[in-house]
């Protein structure tokens, strides 16, 4: 009787100290319970972010998913798993939602949305201490996504944040603030003080959380990140844009192994959280698996940064290495992907590329290079080797002329921002945010009007200095410039003409192939305003004189000249992304310099063309008015042919 008394005494006592350390952690976690804000997404399968933090509830016991053994990667062991299911352990098993990762379609976008319908968003708390680091503890908000919409396309996506603090206990932590929180980024993460003002708090206590867009990965505004490593991911994370905001029902993560794994027996699971695959397409291990369940202070003294890399506001002109570096991840983890899921594709596809290539090197002829005399008729190789030697003969010329790059990217970037800061575009920007369809469409709309008349004010004054060389007369940058000027009212014209044309017909589809066909058929009017004097309009007739009949031709040399000397600059910003740790700011500088390098050899290449169509549409007796302006044939008796 005696020992049952004793044993009731003890109850007593040790069951409301039991109830006080849970009522702390349970107190300590809706405190601090996070604010998510996704991407918007309107609808199913449209533009945003389809996935929200799910209960593993909604995935178990769910006849959608099935279960694969490590032996047997064809036959299911079982359909609808159970929690006890995955509380055995069994590494390297795999969950299977309905879908292909690597194709994965809009499958995964509707499943997520009948799974999530009528669910609030849910995340898993918990509290744990660092044997490493007594004296501190660390309150973890883990989420679980059904699939990870980016580079690396995998079912599952397990994510998190972290608030530590300088307490031993929980009733502790109540009387503190936290002394550093972290927000899981792919392999790393990035840390702010409680009081940084990068960390946006909702009610004094409620830190607010920006999943970037499909990958998931927690960031503390809403912008546009860059990562270049595995720590942050290589590709670019994009939270920027209208945001859906959830207040996710929080579930307390008991700390001690067996009273979680008696709550919640699938933290016990040790396979993965998605489908097998190849690398990185991998489904996921689960929280259980990481280093910070049981060593959290130990992971953030380790992992964490105290800074994500954010793109840089504006566009330099021609578009920057940073935006450059994006489009080119993407692109290229799409070609990954589908190889990884269907290769014969991309195999055609490279094939059909190399042939032509071929085919088409072997079709011109690279000789003669005379850069003088420029009025005669030139193959296409002819010209790219011509364009060369003139290039280098006269390097000093054509680099001052590729100096207005750099006033021009700073007017660029300045009337951007005036434009959509400081006018009063600037609350659609604020309210709508970078999506926004209007926001876009005048945003590209300027950047191409003004990348256009830049390359084609070069151009102008490229095509006059190649006028006064052939001439045997001496040529300066500023001189060239000040003869373009005096054209610059019907250049200015005509690029506005072009561009307006050019960016209604390429918002749909088809109005994109008509755009490129006027960007190939009006690419000579710089050069009909420098040498003809040329009106705007008529720059526009002009040169679609010249192009026609030799759309293909003017093409594949404009298209072919252009792009690489447009991509030249972007690429080599991209390639120190990868080799540097440099800000974004001097990367994008040292791409602007390769840029302003190179477009003159592309404006030089477009001058040859045109005297190449000039001379041909004269021989075939097509026009008369171009006949008063002849620039000497000849070379000059002091200039090598």
């Amino acid at each position: 009787m005696r020992l049952v008394l004793t044993g009731c005494v003890l109850f007593a006592l040790v069951l409301p100290a039991i109830a006080r350390a849970d009522d702390g952690e349970r107190a300590l976690a809706e405190r601090y319970a996070p604010v998510v804000r996704l991407v918007s997404q309107d609808e199913p399968c449209a533009h945003g972010e389809a996935f929200q933090p799910t209960g593993v509830n909604l995935v178990l016991d769910n006849p959608d998913v099935a279960f694969r053994g490590p032996w047997d990667r064809t036959n299911i062991i079982k359909v609808a798993p159970t929690g006890d299911d995955l509380g055995r352990g069994l590494f390297d098993y795999h969950l299977d939602f309905p879908g292909k990762a690597v194709a994965p379609g809009c499958v995964y976008d509707e499943w997520s949305h009948r799974l999530d319908e009528g669910q609030a968003a849910v995340t898993y708390a918990r509290v744990v201490t660092d044997p490493a680091h007594p004296g501190r503890l660390a309150l973890q908000y883990w989420f679980f996504y059904v699939f990870n919409d980016f580079n690396d396309k995998h079912e599952g996506d397990w994510e998190m944040i972290q608030l530590d603090f300088d307490a031993a206990t929980a009733q502790q932590a109540l009387s503190n603030k936290p002394a550093l929180v972290g927000f899981s980024q792919h392999e790393g993460a990035e840390s702010a003080h409680w009081g940084d003002s990068k960390l946006e708090r909702v009610d004094g206590t409620h830190p607010v959380v920006y999943p970037a867009l499909g990958s998931h990965a927690n960031y503390y505004t809403s912008s546009l990140h860059l990562g270049r490593s595995a720590a942050q991911g290589v590709g670019c994370d994009d939270t920027s844009g209208p945001s859906t905001e959830l207040r996710p029902v929080v579930e307390l993560v008991p700390t001690e192994q067996a009273a979680y794994l008696r709550a919640y027996p699938w933290l016990g699971y040790e396979g993965h959280w998605g489908e097998e695959r190849q690398g990185f397409y991998n489904g996921p291990t689960g929280p259980n698996t990481k280093p910070q369940w049981t060593a959290p202070i130990t992971w953030a003294n380790d992992e964490w940064r105290d800074q994500s890399f954010t793109v840089p506001a504006g566009t330099a002109l021609g578009g920057t290495a940073t935006g450059f570096f994006c489009g080119a991840v993407a692109a290229g983890s799409s070609v990954l992907t589908s190889l990884v899921g269907n290769p014969s594709p991309v195999y055609i596809a490279l094939a059909v590329l190399l042939v032509l290539t071929l085919w088409l090197t072997s079709r011109t002829r690279w000789q003669p290079s005379a850069p003088l005399r420029l009025e005669r008729r030139r193959p296409w190789g002819s010209i790219v080797n011509s364009a060369r030697r003139m290039y280098v003969g006269h390097l000093r010329l054509f680099l001052g002329i590729g100096l207005l790059f750099f006033p021009l990217g700073a007017v660029i970037t300045g009337i951007q921002y005036a434009v959509f800061r400081l006018s009063g575009l600037s609350g659609l920007v604020d309210s709508a945010g970078s999506t926004n369809a209007v926001v876009d469409f005048l945003a590209i709309q300027l950047g191409v009007v003004l990348t256009i008349f830049a390359f084609a004010v070069v151009s102008g004054a490229t095509a006059i200095a190649m006028v006064e060389l052939d001439s045997g007369r001496e040529a300066s940058a500023l001189e060239t410039y000040r003869k373009t000027l005096s054209r610059l009212g019907p250049l200015l014209g005509a690029v506005l003409v072009a561009a307006v044309v050019i960016g209604i017909f390429g918002l749909t589809g088809l109005g994109l192939l008509i755009s490129v066909f006027l960007l190939v058929r009006w690419s000579l009017l710089a050069q009909a305003v420098a040498l003809e004097d040329a009106s705007a309009l008529g720059a526009l007739h002009r040169s679609s004189q010249l192009v026609r009949g030799n759309w293909w031709r003017a093409a594949s040399l404009i298209l072919f000249v252009t792009v690489v000397a447009l991509l030249l600059g972007p690429l080599v910003g991209t390639l120190l992304l990868f080799v540097s740790h440099a800000s974004f700011d001097f990367i994008n500088l040292v791409s602007s310099v390769v840029y302003a390098v190179v477009l003159p050899y592309a404006a030089i290449a477009a001058t040859y063309l045109y005297f190449d169509l000039r001379l041909a549409q004269q021989q075939e007796g097509d026009t008369a008015e171009a006949g008063d302006v002849r620039p000497v044939e000849a070379p000059a008796a002091n200039q090598p042919a």
